[in-house]
């Protein structure tokens, strides 16, 4: 293969990876901004972040033309394939964490005052928690640190125990709802609660592949994961 076609190569490799990078910001931003919506119950900021989502989907996109770009500038034997698959799984996962924000958008302008603070406290934790995630599984994509994506990947049992407390102050304040008032409300808040669960698990899911990317293996054992049957549903 001449210099001139493995200069173009890298240079797309370099393009696909920066992309990834600007879908990655994107999504961590959708959910801080989906948390804030949801805290200050402020529906013209839910409406604006549920209209943002088109923009990652548009990444996912142009992240897959350019995966098939760069197949058809190697033969397949010579490729290193880890790169590719790699950024299609990541753009699908990074892709899920933008609908799962956006539904968290969605269902804060169902909520009402009547939510107590300790759910909005748990909430908050678990949400920053996940952020957190998101962005390290980001930075180890970027730096190719094998390390900190496994740190990731242990760390989503802290976001089951954070989303359990946060589930369990939910149910406890309906149950103490004689008349009902709030359980509509809290409904969403069990709901938004399980999106961020589903967000920490994608983010686990980007740490396997940038685990696998970067050292040609898989992480070995079970997931860590939390012991409430609320957060596995079980």
């Amino acid at each position: 293969m001449n210099e001139h076609i493995v200069k173009s190569y890298d240079e797309q490799l370099s393009i696909l990876k920066n992309t990834i990078a600007k879908m990655g910001s994107l999504a961590e931003r959708q959910i801080k901004d989906a948390t804030e919506a949801a805290l200050k119950q402020d529906q013209g900021f839910a409406d604006a972040i549920v209209g943002k989502d088109d923009r990652i989907d548009d990444l996912e996109k142009s992240i897959e033309q350019q995966v098939v770009n760069l197949l058809t500038m190697r033969q397949p034997l010579a490729i290193d394939l880890r790169e590719t698959v790699s950024a299609m799984k990541i753009s699908s996962d990074l892709e899920r964490i933008g609908d799962l924000s956006k539904n968290i958008a969605k269902r804060s302008r169902h909520l009402d005052q009547n939510i107590v603070d300790d759910i909005n406290k748990n909430f908050s934790a678990a949400s920053v928690k996940v952020q957190k995630n998101v962005k390290f599984v980001l930075d180890a994509f970027l730096n190719r640190d094998a390390k900190l994506a496994e740190q990731v990947w242990y760390a989503d049992e802290e976001i089951d125990t954070l989303v359990d407390i946060c589930m369990n102050s939910i149910l406890k304040c309906i149950e103490k709802s004689s008349d009902g008032s709030g359980a509509a409300a809290c409904s969403q808040m069990m709901f938004m609660s399980k999106n961020l669960e589903r967000i920490g698990d994608h983010a686990t899911n980007i740490a396997e592949t940038v685990y696998f990317l970067v050292t040609g293996d898989y992480l070995e054992g079970d997931r860590p994961k939390g012991e409430s049957d609320i957060v596995s549903g079980q």
